[in-house]
């Protein structure tokens, strides 16, 4: 079986909780091979390298670190990524996890270079940009993912399949939430997430939007957000908070409430969850997803993690490292799942000799819209451009007219 190399570009938050433990143990079952790490400087590279909670689930693993783990943490590499891409052979895997802004530039140069690419959600920040990533995707039959982990969350697959065997009716109104701890505020976020580039909405509110389009098949089409301007600890000013009104192709509605502000002494590590509710011919009916309240809570003598508390609700199904029948610990939740369904997509692909059958392939991973592509989670691109204009315009509803679309 031949395995795939991977390089991350980004070393940031997710990196360390999710994505690098996930292929980490993706290598020690065998199925990817060297994991590299590109960052623009050494600081979160070492952090990586030196995380317990990551060297008790993988003692004897590490990665190749671009720059090297002994360059000056004063040195900054902007466009290093660009190198450690090269050092690539054709059609390996480029998992792409910088800030949103930064995604389409990493994109195209690792399809330049003949890598298959996963990336963090959301894709880009424009239509245009996704309609590009496609257009090569396809001529070069290399998969692009966008890891939409909350499609694995069995709850989500369950409601999927019971609202296309038809036993919740049709979708006409609901509301989701998912407000991010306080400290992200003091974290890299400061530095980026700021009015000009991010806001809550496209950043974490985009996994609802498309949770719901993911369960019932039905698009978005308008969608008006309307943002809380708050300073960072650093002086930059930031969409802290922020309120979104999506419309669906058949009427219905869906509230999404966002922001960087659950407390840092909550039981939770954030706050989420979602709620729709279905119209039928005699009845309603509703579908909850209270994601913030798993039914695992723990009143401890230490405190688990920083910023220190001694009373957790635990999220068990998103991504944990647990006790197994092997060495160290082993990811699981669909954190993980998501990972891996995304490195199958690219194995599967390459195991294929004929070129047609590769694109045959391809079509068939884009038509079950399990896992998010370009080609059928367009939309997302769509109404995160719609947004990013309606914020800066406090809430000027903006329409998507899908006869325009060419994808």
């Amino acid at each position: 079986m031949v395995t795939k190399d991977v390089l991350i570009i980004g070393g940031g938050m997710i990196v360390h909780d999710q994505i690098l433990p996930s292929l980490y143990h993706l290598q020690r079952i065998g199925l990817i091979g060297e994991i590299s790490i590109c960052a623009r400087h050494t600081t979160p590279l070492k952090h990586l390298q030196e995380s317990l909670f990551i060297r008790e689930a993988f003692p004897d693993q590490t990665f190749n670190s671009f720059p090297s783990l002994d360059t000056s943490e004063n040195e900054y590499y902007p466009d290093l990524y660009k190198e450690a891409i090269k050092t690539l052979s054709p059609r390996q895997c480029v998992f792409v996890a910088l800030p949103d802004h930064l995604h389409y530039p990493a994109i195209m140069e690792a399809l330049a270079h003949e890598q298959h690419v996963i990336c963090v959600k959301p894709l880009v920040q424009t239509y245009k940009q996704l309609v590009e990533i496609e257009k090569i995707s396809k001529e070069k039959r290399l998969f692009v993912g966008v890891e939409y982990h909350k499609r694995f969350d069995i709850r989500s697959l369950l409601a999927r399949k019971n609202y296309q065997n038809g036993l919740f009716g049709e979708f006409i109104i609901g509301e989701a939430k998912m407000i991010e701890p306080y400290y992200y505020r003091h974290s890299n976020f400061q530095n980026w997430f700021t009015c000009d580039i991010s806001d809550p909405f496209t950043y974490v509110g985009c996994h609802y939007v498309d949770l719901v389009a993911f369960i019932t098949g039905l698009k978005p089409v308008s969608v008006s957000v309307v943002g809380i301007r708050k300073p960072f600890p650093n002086g930059n000013i930031g969409y802290l908070w922020s309120h979104g009104r999506v419309i669906y192709e058949n009427g219905g509605i869906l509230s999404v409430i966002n922001g960087l502000g659950y407390p840092d002494l909550g039981g939770g590590s954030n706050q989420q969850g979602l709620e729709l509710y279905f119209e039928n011919e005699n009845c309603t009916t509703t579908l909850r997803h209270d994601d913030q309240f798993r039914g695992v809570s723990y009143s401890i003598k230490e405190e688990l993690t920083e910023p220190s508390k001694k009373f957790y609700t635990i999220n068990t199904d998103y991504f944990r490292l647990v006790p197994w029948n092997g060495p160290g610990l082993k990811p699981v939740g669909y954190g993980y799942t998501s990972i891996e369904e995304l490195v199958h997509c690219i194995k599967r692909i390459d195991r294929i000799d004929d070129k047609q059958k590769q694109l045959e392939e391809m079509e068939r991973i884009n038509n079950l819209s399990i896992i998010a592509t370009p080609r059928n989670s367009y939309y997302n691109e769509l109404i995160n451009e719609c947004a990013r204009l309606s914020i800066q315009e406090n809430g000027k509803n903006y329409s998507i007219d899908y006869s325009l679309v060419s994808i």
